[in-house]
């Protein structure tokens, strides 16, 4: 089976689970009857995924997953895989499904209708080349992540080393408060969250990319979002035009500042830290691999 026989799905959903546990074991259940490899986080308020498999057992799982009517629309992101973009199955019951940690974690996000207004890929297109509108991007991820790509012009909060830093971002973007504001991470289920986040510290122009930047740059290659985009995976990073020659490398090495895209984890004075070094300097052994 070549690495073309593989595909990655991301999916998540915010709904109403009265027992994430038993949802856990029917999920295990039949991701190891299909043979899937992957991550799927679940919680009283919904479920967030990303797994692995042969390109006929992931459309065997889409079509029993969809067949849930908590599910019956959720919206599958598929990518090429490589067979080994996990290392194993994990499935575990969270009290989120996107860790916030905020006292009031409960009170903001789709659940309770506390979250930005959706725009669809082609509409945020539309705003930047053709009606020139006036707005700013807010990247939503985690820094380490835009470090490989990132909207050309976005905001990319210096402080919001892990999603659950989201108060720490509020003095850079103070200044935002009166701007329309689109929110941008990966799949949006962290902007869902955020952009009511937003809603609740002030912020009343806020809206979210539908279906993430995943869908943005599957639709316009190399236009607007420059570099790769960062995956929770064994891959790192992913792009839909890679034999572009137009498509631009942003990442740079940590430590001789040439352009990479080769995510790491290295040991530091001040801890561990994942990010990019290239494999010259890994060669080298300029760092202490982790």
């Amino acid at each position: 089976m070549t690495s073309s026989d593989y595909k990655v799905l991301a999916y998540y959903k915010y709904t109403k689970i009265e027992n994430p546990e038993e949802l856990m074991k029917t999920q295990r259940e039949l991701c190891q009857s299909l043979g899937l490899k992957g991550r799927i986080l679940i919680a009283k308020e919904g479920i967030n995924g990303t797994i692995e498999g042969n390109l006929e057992n992931t459309q065997k799982y889409i079509q029993n997953f969809n067949q849930d009517p908590r599910f019956v629309d959720v919206i599958f992101k598929q990518s090429s895989g490589n067979g080994n973009s996990f290392p194993k199955l994990s499935i575990k019951v969270r009290e989120e499904i996107v860790t916030t940690k905020l006292d009031y974690k409960h009170q903001i996000g789709p659940n309770v209708n506390l979250t930005g207004k959706k725009i669809t890929a082609e509409q945020l297109h539309d705003w930047i080349h053709i009606q020139k509108k006036d707005f700013v991007i807010l990247d939503l991820r985690n820094t380490y992540e835009f470090e490989s790509g990132y909207f050309e012009n976005s905001v990319l909060p210096k402080n919001l080393k892990n999603f659950r830093d989201l108060p720490k971002i509020l003095p850079e973007i103070e200044n935002l408060k009166d701007k329309t504001i689109v929110t941008v991470c990966t799949s949006e289920v962290r902007c869902e969250k955020g952009s009511g986040f937003l809603l609740k510290h002030g912020f009343e122009d806020v809206w979210t990319l539908e279906h993430g930047i995943f869908d943005y740059i599957k639709k316009y290659p190399n236009e607007d979002f420059v570099g790769s985009l960062y995956v929770f995976d064994g891959r790192k990073i992913i792009n839909f035009n890679e034999d572009n020659p137009n498509r631009k490398i942003v990442g740079k090495c940590h430590l001789c500042k040439t352009k990479s895209e080769n995510y790491i984890d290295y040991k530091t004075e001040n801890g561990r830290i994942h990010g990019i070094v290239c494999q010259d300097c890994v060669d080298k052994k300029l760092v202490e691999v982790d």
